[in-house]
This record gives structure tokens, C-alpha cells and sequence, in this order.
């Protein structure tokens, strides 16, 4: 019955990716959900990078019910914390509620492990922010790029290879769309279309599919 059930669960086999620019943050992530062991593909229109708040959001990868779970508690423990105080939230004070959450729910008692990685963008009154919560509830901050999921190992590569400390925002957009996409080439988990938000001075949007498309193109 437990393995009947393991294999039913939707995971995000995925690949998520997040840059630290000049002019703010990039976040990005492909939009397939698999099923068991990441050999049915379950879903593919799904969100990937979801709002905390208006200048702050996160990249998902792990169980879904888990990251569900993780991202609504999240978002209320800060929504009554600004009402509370009428102050907006950090984004490292986000990144830690998410590490601390991640560590309770992973090690609670359950005949399923609650696995789920994030990675937290955004901005305040401090600057530009990029953190990476791990599945055992760490919370590391990145000076320039990270990426997780199982097509990470791919999406470094190009990383590596093409990331540069002067990147704009625009440039990030591009670097970002041929790490995943190349990740898409090899990783079976990771597909069905690419995600990608920018975080500036003004908030979070969301990259237009045909802006996406374009970058694809031209590569």
C-alpha cells in the first residue's frame, strides 16, 4: 500500500534557476509535473515560480501537496505579520519562515518524506535577494546564480560557462532561457515550457511567453 501510494504522489522532477543582476532578480523554471518515479508526465501547465508578495517570490520543486502546504503557511505567517506591524517583510526574513517550515515538515513523522527546495527572489529596502532553501531546510543566499531540481547538474553548465557579474536584467532573461532549455534537452522530468519573472525596484512580473519564444529563436 506505501509504494502503491509513493508512486501516485505528482512530483516536480524540474529545473529551477535564479539570477542576481545589476538591476534586480531573475527567476525561471520549466512547467512539467511528473508522476512517481518522474516516468508519467502528470501535468504540464504548472506554476512553478508563485508570489509571497508583491516584490517577492519563490521557485518550487518537490512534492506538490508539500510545496502547497510550505507556500500557503508562508504566505499567512506574513500576511498576519504585516498586519500586526504594518511593516512589509524582508526578503531574508521570507527565506528563513521558508527554511524553518521546510525543517519541521520534512522531519515530522510520516511514512512519506515531505521533500521540497526553494529558491526565494526579491526585493526591499535593503537590495536585490537570492536565496536557496534546500529540501532539509537550510537557507543559503547567492551572490550571483543557483539552480536545483534534477536538470540542474545541465543548467549549470550552461551557468557557468555564460554568467558574468555585470548582467542586467535583460541579459538574465536570455542566460536564463538557454540554461533551462538545455536542461529540457536532457533531463526527461524537466519540460512542457519555460516560466521566467523578473524582480526589479518595482516589483515582480512575469516575462510574456512571446518574449520567451524569441530568446528560443534566436539561440
Amino acid at each position: 500500500m506505501e509504494d502503491e501510494l509513493k508512486k501516485s504522489i505528482v512530483k516536480t522532477g524540474t529545473t529551477t534557476i535564479g539570477l542576481v543582476c545589476t538591476n534586480g532578480i531573475v527567476l525561471a523554471a520549466d512547467k512539467r509535473a511528473t508522476l512517481g518515479e518522474g516516468i508519467f508526465i502528470g501535468h504540464k501547465r504548472v506554476d512553478k515560480i508563485l508570489p509571497i508578495t508583491d516584490k517577492i517570490n519563490v521557485t518550487t520543486a518537490g512534492s506538490v501537496s508539500d510545496i502547497q502546504l510550505v507556500v500557503k503557511l508562508t504566505k499567512a505567517e506574513l500576511t498576519l505579520k504585516k498586519l500586526r506591524t504594518k511593516i512589509e517583510p524582508s526578503v531574508k526574513e521570507t527565506a528563513n519562515l521558508f527554511g524553518m517550515l521546510v525543517y519541521e515538515n520534512i522531519r515530522k513523522f510520516s511514512p512519506i518524506l515531505g521533500i521540497t527546495a526553494f529558491l526565494v527572489g526579491g526585493v526591499d529596502d535593503k537590495g536585490f535577494w537570492l536565496f536557496e532553501v534546500s529540501p532539509d531546510g537550510s537557507n543559503l543566499e547567492h551572490k550571483d546564480f543557483v539552480s536545483t531540481g534534477s536538470g540542474m547538474v545541465v543548467a549549470y553548465g550552461v551557468l557557468e560557462d555564460s554568467y558574468k557579474k555585470d548582467i542586467n536584467l535583460d541579459e538574465g532573461v536570455i542566460l536564463a532561457v538557454k540554461a533551462l532549455n538545455a536542461a529540457m534537452q536532457r533531463d526527461t522530468p524537466t519540460g512542457s515550457g519555460i516560466d521566467v519573472f523578473v524582480i526589479d525596484k518595482d516589483g515582480a512580473r512575469k516575462v510574456i511567453e512571446e518574449e520567451v519564444k524569441q530568446v528560443l529563436i534566436k539561440k
